[in-house]
């Protein structure tokens, strides 16, 4: 190949995506936008690398949402680092154009007609021209869309239009309360991408039971936090949060509440796998139930299940609902036995104030066995990390001394059942793949973490080598947030993953789904690739504090995402098992 850096499947569906947005700006064929946009989602959700398919020779058209000139185009931006429809998009179709149709009240049509007519060709240009009152003046846009789109600027330079699960979920959740308390709600959820799981939000979707919808519209109209009402009518209201996040509400009568969970649930391409199976049937199914011919009376809409089992299959967990084969596994009576919080018997990866966290020893332990747990681990940061006051072997020492003394007053004082505690660190991985520790305390610890601190910017090929003479360590035992990401805040590492998962599973390494919402890495992606080269799975809260703790369940959402049961996940094993795997055995 003459591209020297292997090209990721996110990278490689983001510039689709663009095509995608840059065609639709262009005014390109509808069918063929939605080709492209359909590509996209394939290559995104695709467990095995497109690189690595390319390597070998796979036909990428055996894959569904993959054409023949699609197929060309992906061999040629793995082979040769440029996607040839983008490449030409982009000398014809200003890129700033992409961050104009973010803006409320612009879509790719106005987007040309801006372009065209205002020589608009980013948001600086949006800016300029709204403000000079020159956009309320061409054809289809007004006074009051020319306000929407200088609001709207403000949202999309305020954030990049995804929102982390996390803060998601802790925007919403006073607003769902509040819509389940309005007058005549008989039920309500959170539906849409928040409630599959996915790792970041682009908008909220809430959705309510009622008989008169009007008191539910006012109520989220009126909450706390909405900055502004995009729209408001008799089943929909549309509202812009403060931090810019749109959530939007819709109404149905309670017969209808489970049909129209299913739609809004999502995904896009899960609902059309249902529709289709729908119509194979002789069956119509919309947000209003599954109807029979022209029958006025669904068959099924009042709950989700049963418009699943009208369809002949099991309900299907949220997290599954992205069209990677789930509607085939459920038809088949393959679905798996998801993991659940309650799986969880233990964290392996947690910091206190030895190091950079902020409750001591007895705090996170006292955490632990609150939440039930049989064993976990402290691992606090090694050396290297020097502004988390990371441990030396100095520094190592002096903890053990303090944690035999925790471990006896524990003794003394379990009168309730008290986690095992195990003890290990978190130990950088230094630039040349050698870890920050000696092999005398490696060898002494009860579980090594590895992980990468520094040296992000190395080319793929060195960042790859590192990491595996690491996992080459006989004393390591987790390799932590594999790509490094922060989301909204920093790219992964660029890394070749299959290579780093196949090292892993040759050294008997488990990969870590770091369960920070900051993190969520390895992804729900990544860890079906992991799986499935053959790599053990441990989710991690990577707690700085006991609240922390709770992190623990995004996790586990990512590893439902991920189709994972108890069997592929390190820590939902009892204690025996995991000494066992730690122990390093047949290395």
């Amino acid at each position: 190949m003459s591209s020297s850096r292997r090209i990721g499947n996110a990278e490689i569906a983001e510039r689709l995506e663009r095509s995608a947005d840059l065609l639709e700006i262009d005014g390109a064929n509808a069918f063929r936008v939605r080709a492209y946009r359909n590509a996209a989602e394939a290559v995104a959700a695709h467990a095995e690398s497109f690189s690595a398919m390319v390597e070998r020779g796979a036909d990428l058209t055996e894959l569904k949402g993959i054409g023949k000139d699609l197929a060309a185009g992906i061999t040629a931006l793995v082979r040769d680092g440029a996607l040839p429809a983008l490449e030409e998009l982009s000398a014809r179709v200003p890129l700033g154009l992409l961050d104009v149709v973010q803006v409320q009240g612009v879509g790719p049509k106005r987007a040309h007609t801006l372009w065209q007519q205002r020589d608009v060709t980013g948001l600086d240009d949006l800016e300029r021209v709204a403000r000079a009152g020159r956009v309320a003046d061409l054809p289809g846009f007004g006074e009051k869309t020319q306000a929407k789109i200088l609001s709207g600027i403000e949202a999309v330079r305020r954030r990049d239009g995804r929102v982390r699960l996390g803060d998601a979920e802790v925007l919403v959740r006073p607003l769902l309360a509040l819509v389940e308390g309005a007058a005549g709600v008989k039920r309500a959820a959170v539906a849409g991408s928040l409630r599959r799981g996915r790792e970041t939000i682009g908008d909220v979707d809430l959705l309510a039971a009622a008989q008169d919808p009007a008191p539910v519209m006012a109520a989220l109209r009126a909450a706390d936090g909405v900055r502004e009402v995009l729209g408001s009518g008799d089943t929909k209201t549309s509202v812009l949060l403060t931090g810019g996040l749109q959530v939007d509400l819709r109404v149905v009568p309670e017969a209808a509440y489970g049909a129209a969970l299913v739609y809004f649930t999502g995904s896009k391409a899960h609902n059309v796998a249902l529709r289709q199976r729908a119509i194979e049937r002789g069956l119509k199914l919309s947000e209003y139930g599954l109807f029979a011919g022209d029958d006025e009376e669904p068959i099924a809409a009042r709950d989700e299940r049963d418009v699943y089992a009208a369809l002949e299959l099991p309900w299907i967990a949220p997290e599954l609902r992205e069209d990677r084969g789930e509607v085939e596994a459920a038809d088949a009576g393959r679905l798996p036995e998801l993991l659940t919080l309650d799986d969880i018997r233990g964290d392996l990866h947690w910091h206190t104030t030895w190091s950079d966290g902020a409750d001591d020893v007895e705090t996170m332990l006292e955490a632990c066995a609150a939440r039930g747990y049989e064993y976990a681990a402290i691992t606090d940061h090694s050396q290297a990390l020097r502004m988390t006051g990371g441990l030396d072997a100095a520094k190592l020492a002096r903890q053990w001394e303090a944690l035999d003394i925790v471990e006896r007053e524990r003794e003394r004082e379990r009168g309730e059942a008290a986690p095992t505690l195990l003890r290990g660190l978190e130990v950088d991985i230094l630039k040349d793949g050698r870890l920050d520790l000696d092999d005398d305390w490696l060898e002494r610890l009860d579980i090594v973490v590895a992980s990468v601190h520094s040296f992000f910017d190395l080319a793929q090929a060195d960042q790859t080598e590192r990491i595996v003479r690491a996992l080459g360590h006989p004393s390591v035992n987790v390799l932590a947030h594999p790509t490094g990401r922060l989301l909204g805040r920093r790219d992964g590492i660029d890394v070749d993953l299959d290579a780093i998962f196949a090292a892993a599973a040759e050294h008997g390494v488990a990969i870590e789904c770091n369960a920070s919402p900051y993190r969520l890495d390895a992804s729900d992606v990544h860890l079906m690739r992991a799986v499935r080269a053959g790599c053990t799975i441990v989710i991690d809260s990577d707690a700085h504090a006991a609240a922390g703790l709770d992190d623990m369940r995004f996790g586990v959402l990512t590893a439902r995402r991920a189709w994972l049961g108890v069997d592929q996940v390190l820590n939902a094993w009892p204690l025996e098992r995991v000494r066992a795997f730690l122990g390093r055995s047949g290395r």
